[in-house]
């Protein structure tokens, strides 16, 4: 089996588990969710998080509602980035966003349900006894990664951003926050999960910190030649900001470091290695 292959297989699996997490019930709420969680998208961060705990011979099994929690943390944050009061966007994956299609009401609780749910998902999980302890480790890692220090904290800092004033130092504490440290999360669950040793721990949380970066400026790069010059995109935007010959090398270089911690621990992982290339290709992860 190739590794295109074994990503689509694993892409396939984390499919059969969202659906399967998301069709409990019928109601409104639960038709939201579903709209916007399986209506596309190509599971970056669920296959991070077994490709990582792939690199420790783990069992796909009990790592897999944690790879699905973070999906749908993932997934409530563009609802709610969609909403009018923040992004104001009405297309995402090429159909309507959630808002558009439930209305705004609706699209709110189904954000606040799939962040809710993500955590049920990670507490009722069965892990082996061995694992309950670094099963509590990724569920309260996950919160932080994914709350006010996080994700939320970089959603802020997104909307209060002042390019005029920008730094790279500061355009680098967005980029991580508001993407990064939701990668991060991914990563350190799988090699949590898997049994990964402190060294080989610590170079799977540089790994993913790089390619976090790395993700938000490939974003960046699209987002921006997408618009031209005709308008600054509304966000911070490394490429429109510092301009795309150093975005592009920018990129380069945050994957190549990721790469590195890996080579450096010696940890040989074919899928995790054609993840973090997929950032160099000119398409929407």
């Amino acid at each position: 089996m190739t590794i295109e292959q074994r990503l689509e297989r694993d892409k396939r699996a984390i499919e059969r588990e969202l659906e399967r997490v998301l069709s409990r019930r019928n109601t409104l709420l639960f038709q939201a969710m579903r709209y916007s969680v399986l209506g596309g998208g190509k599971r970056y961060r669920p296959l991070l998080c077994l490709a990582t705990s792939d690199c420790f011979g783990a069992e796909p099994g009990p790592i897999m509602p944690f790879a699905c929690a973070v999906e749908l943390i993932h997934n409530y944050s563009l609802i709610h980035d969609d909403l009018p009061c923040m992004d104001n966007d009405e297309v995402r994956r090429g159909r309507p966003t959630c808002h558009k299609a439930f209305g705004e009401d609706v699209a709110l609780l189904a954000g606040d349900g799939l962040l809710t749910l993500a955590f049920e998902v990670m507490a009722g999980a069965d892990v082996p006894r061995r694992l309950l302890a670094k099963k509590v480790q990724v569920i309260r890692e996950t919160a932080e990664l994914a709350g006010v220090e996080g994700m939320i904290g970089g959603q802020l800092l997104d909307i209060t951003f002042s390019p005029e004033n920008a730094t790279e130092e500061s355009f680098s504490e967005v980029m991580f926050k508001k993407t990064g440290a939701l990668i991060v999360a991914a990563v350190r669950a799988g090699a949590l999960l898997g049994g990964a040793s402190p060294v080989k721990l610590r170079a799977l949380t540089t790994f993913a910190e790089n390619i976090g970066l790395a993700f938000q400026v490939r974003d960046d790069i699209l987002d921006a030649a997408k618009k031209g010059k005709r308008t600054m995109p509304a966000n911070p935007n490394y490429a429109s900001v510092f301009g795309a010959d150093k975005a592009e090398a920018r990129l380069d270089r945050y994957v190549k470091a990721g790469m590195s911690a890996l080579e450096k621990a010696s940890l040989k992982s074919p899928l995790l290695c054609r993840l973090a290339g997929q950032l160099l290709a000119r398409s929407v992860i």
